[in-house]
């Protein structure tokens, strides 16, 4: 049986989705304990560039700065580096 994350964003290469009561509304709160880390995250992974996946994927698939910033808790300049990653031909360089 596939899972909600498999199922929902199939083409993902970022499955997981580890949160806790005290680590989804406060990024800095100790996330995972750490052998269950070693347990589920692929070799090399940190929790830091799996939410950075996360936010890009999701930048890719919606490209909505707004939904990305109530969902990521992230501020304007942090959702704009995404988009202009995901989306380069919504960003517009102003002449000097």
């Amino acid at each position: 049986m596939a899972g909600p994350l498999r199922r929902d964003r199939p083409t993902s290469t970022n499955f997981h989705l580890l949160v806790a009561q005290k680590t989804a509304p406060d990024p800095d709160y100790p996330a995972v304990h750490r052998i269950t880390r070693q347990k589920v995250l692929p070799k090399g992974q940190t929790l830091d560039r799996l939410r950075q996946g996360r936010i890009l994927n999701e930048a890719f698939v919606t490209g909505d700065p707004l939904k990305l910033m109530r969902l990521f808790g992230i501020t304007e300049q942090t959702v704009m580096r995404y988009v202009g990653i995901a989306h380069p031909e919504r960003t517009v360089k102003l002449p000097r």
